[in-house]
């Protein structure tokens, strides 16, 4: 989720679900140790719990980072073991990993002694040509003698020959019943599942094998499925509604926009808020249109908002009509 899951759209996501935990996109070692922190790293308190994303191998870079976030305030420290953007492969972390998983191992040995916040692992089964059980499990066993309890499994191999990062995401067969063996055999540990998840209703049925499912581009693309995380998965709250959500992240973007925000910056990862619902067309294009022009501000939002309310009045009136003439 590079370049998707920024604080800004941890924010919205938050007002959406006040139990799941979040994720920054992934940030190298380098970027985290000799870039702009402040912009890098910087989260507003209500998304607690959140995780910070790192990518990197070498175990002193590693741990060197995970202090800083856990300074920083995260709770959670996580090494992505998964990603096979081209970048990634260039830079000796990411999905490679999978071939060195003793360098893994050692790397999250590092980052468990530099802090107390819990060490994670987000992996793929294999790579390439590579057996997916036996790459799987090795690189899980060898973690959890390091101290690794949290392992979060995307249930593809990712093809780092051959296929493009957008094409890792679809093309490479899902294979979810060996992230339930895992499960099964190592009941220990705590297993995540990930990869090709589209609704709730599919969480759930994870939820029979497994611990936990994570949620990425649905999530994303279609927000609103947040709104029922807690109520439906958690048994705590009710469902919040989108245009809930846009009143509770209403005052963030004012404070952002004070601070030089640009609109476009935050809106754009509202565009599918309303995604199946009367008036989702007319809420992006307004945000789109509007929301990159100078000066924007919250009058946009108000002005997607009306324009999807009122075509949700107009068909809710149309169904009036028609019951009351049947």
């Amino acid at each position: 989720m590079m370049d998707w899951t920024d604080r800004h759209c941890r924010v919205l996501h938050r007002t959406l679900s006040a139990r799941a935990r979040l994720y920054t996109e992934m940030l190298t070692t380098g970027a985290v140790l000799h870039g702009d922190r402040a912009r890098l790293l910087a989260f507003d308190p209500v998304e607690h719990p959140v995780a910070l994303q790192l990518g990197g191998s070498e175990p002193a870079d590693l741990a060197a980072a995970a202090r800083i976030g856990e300074a920083e305030g995260y709770d959670e420290i996580n090494l992505n073991v998964g990603c096979p953007s081209d970048r990634v492969q260039s830079g000796r972390f990411g999905a490679c990993l999978m071939r060195e998983p003793e360098l893994v191992a050692e790397g999250m040995a590092a980052i468990a002694a530099a802090v107390k916040v819990p060490a994670t692992v987000k992996c793929r089964l294999g790579v390439d040509d590579q057996d997916a059980e036996e790459s799987l499990f090795r690189l899980v066993d060898l973690c959890a003698q390091a101290g690794v309890r949290h392992f979060t499994v995307h249930a593809r191999k990712a093809w780092l020959k051959g296929l493009s990062p957008k094409e890792n995401r679809d093309v490479p067969p899902l294979d979810y019943r060996l992230v339930y063996r895992l499960k099964r055999e190592r009941p220990e540990l705590t297993i995540v599942i990930n990869g090709g998840i589209g609704s709730l209703e599919e969480a759930q049925a994870h939820l029979a094998h497994v611990d936990g499912v994570m949620l990425g581009r649905a999530a994303y693309h279609t927000p609103a499925m947040l709104g029922e995380v807690d109520a439906r998965l958690f048994g705590a709250g009710a469902a919040v509604s989108a245009g809930e959500a846009v009143a509770r992240y209403r005052p963030y973007v004012a404070r952002e926009l004070a601070r030089g925000t640009h609109l476009a910056a935050m809106t754009r990862h509202m565009l599918g808020l309303f995604h199946g619902a009367p008036g989702a067309r007319s809420w992006r294009r307004i945000l789109t249109v509007e929301g990159v022009k100078s000066g924007a501000g919250l009058e946009v939002i108000d002005q997607a908002l009306a324009a999807v309310s009122g075509l949700q009045d107009e068909r809710a009136a149309g169904r009036l009509e028609a019951g009351q003439a049947a």
